[in-house]
C-alpha cells in the first residue's frame, strides 16, 4: 500500500460500514448552513459560531460519513454527488423531527399551531412584503406560528410535496399551467422582468428592446440557484431564438446595483435582466431610479410582446388542517399583483 492510500484509509473509515458512528443533528445543520450559504464564513456568521468550529465540524461529518462531501474553492463551496445525497437527506430528516417535536408540543398544549413557510430569495421587495404582512396578521388572528424559512424552490415546489414546509409563496410558468396538482394553488398576478441597458445601446432610446435583438447580447442574469423556475423557462425562450444563447452568472448576488456597475464597466453591449419584478403592462414611465442605480447609467428598458414572464402563487400541502389553510387562503385574498 502506497503512503497515500494508506493515508486515505486512516481518514475515512471502511466503506463496507454502513453505520456511521457518532452523527448528530447538529453536524446535520451545520452541513444544510454551509450548502444553502455557499461559503463557511456566510454559514457560521448565519449559525452564530466560529468559522474554524464549523469546518472542524464538517471535516468530522464526512469523516463519519466516509467520503467528503463539499468541494472547497476559493469562490466557495460545492456539493459532491455524495453530498447533494446527503443535503437533500438532512432536510427531510431535520424537517420531520422539527414538524414531530411541533406537533408533540401541540398534543401537549404547549404550543400554538404551526405553519412552515418558504419564502425564496430574490422576490421583488413588494410582493414579499406584502404576502408577508398579510400572513403575519391572517396567523395572528388565527393564533397560529409561522416559521420562516428563506430557500430556494423548484417548479413542483418539492420542499411541499417533501413535507419539509407546509407553504410557499413561489413561481409558475407563465399562465399557471403547470401548477402541481397535489397542492393547492392561489395565483395573485403575472409578473415581467425588468432590462437595463446602456445608454449608448441603440435600444435604449426607446426603452424598448426586442426579444431577438436581446437574445443577441451577453445577459447577465444571475445564479440558477435563486431563482430555478423562471432561469429555466426564460433560457428556453431565449434559445428559441438565439440556440447558443446563455445567461451571464453575476458575483454580486441579489444586488441590482452591483451587476449593474459591472455591466457598465465593461465597455461593451452587455444587458442585466432582473427577476420577475412587476405586473405585465405596468410600465413605470419616467419614475426616478434608486440613486445607487442611477449613478450606473444604465437605462431601465421593457421587452417587446412581454415575451418574459411568470405567475406569482401561493401554494399549500392540501392536508393541512383546515386552521392553517384559512390563515393561507386569507392571506391570498387580495393579495393580488
Amino acid at each position: 500500500m502506497t503512503s497515500t492510500s494508506a493515508s486515505t484509509a486512516a481518514q475515512w473509515p471502511d466503506p463496507g460500514d454502513t453505520t456511521p458512528q457518532g452523527v448528530e443533528l447538529r453536524h446535520l445543520r451545520y452541513f444544510v448552513a454551509v450548502a444553502d450559504a455557499g461559503t463557511f464564513t456566510h454559514a457560521a456568521e448565519q449559525m452564530f459560531i466560529a468559522q474554524p468550529t464549523l469546518s472542524q465540524q464538517i471535516r468530522r461529518l464526512e469523516e463519519m460519513v466516509g467520503t467528503p462531501l463539499l468541494q472547497r474553492r476559493r469562490e466557495g463551496v460545492r456539493l459532491t454527488e455524495a453530498g447533494s445525497v446527503l443535503l437533500e437527506e438532512s432536510r427531510a430528516v431535520l424537517s420531520l423531527i422539527d414538524h414531530g417535536v411541533g406537533r408533540t408540543r401541540q398534543a401537549a398544549g404547549l404550543g400554538r399551531p404551526r405553519l412552515r413557510f418558504v419564502m425564496p430569495p430574490s422576490l421583488p421587495e413588494e410582493l414579499a412584503v406584502d404576502v408577508a404582512s398579510r400572513l403575519r396578521t391572517a396567523a395572528k388572528a388565527a393564533d397560529v406560528e409561522v416559521a420562516w424559512i428563506e430557500a430556494p424552490l423548484d417548479r413542483e415546489f418539492s420542499l411541499i410535496q417533501q413535507h419539509r414546509a407546509d407553504a410557499a409563496l413561489g413561481w409558475l410558468t407563465a399562465k399557471g399551467e403547470d401548477a402541481p396538482t397535489s397542492l393547492e394553488v392561489m395565483t395573485l398576478g403575472e409578473l415581467e422582468p425588468d432590462v437595463w441597458l446602456s445608454p449608448t445601446h441603440p435600444a435604449a432610446s426607446g426603452r424598448v428592446i426586442g426579444l431577438e435583438e436581446l437574445a443577441g447580447l451577453e445577459v447577465i442574469h444571475g445564479s440558477r440557484r435563486l431563482r430555478p423556475v423562471t432561469y429555466d423557462a426564460w433560457l428556453a425562450v431565449l434559445r428559441a431564438v438565439n440556440p447558443r444563447f446563455e445567461f451571464t452568472d453575476t458575483p454580486f448576488r441579489r444586488s441590482l446595483p452591483m451587476s449593474l456597475a459591472l455591466a457598465a464597466a465593461e465597455g461593451r453591449p452587455i444587458a442585466v435582466l432582473t427577476g420577475p419584478h412587476r405586473a405585465v403592462g405596468d410600465w413605470p414611465g419616467s419614475a426616478e431610479p434608486d440613486p445607487a442605480v442611477a449613478s450606473t447609467g444604465m437605462v431601465r428598458t421593457r421587452i417587446e410582446g412581454s415575451p418574459l414572464t411568470a405567475t406569482a402563487a401561493l401554494a399549500w400541502s392540501g392536508d393541512l388542517p383546515r386552521q392553517l389553510q384559512q390563515v393561507l387562503f386569507d392571506t391570498a385574498d387580495g393579495a393580488v399583483f
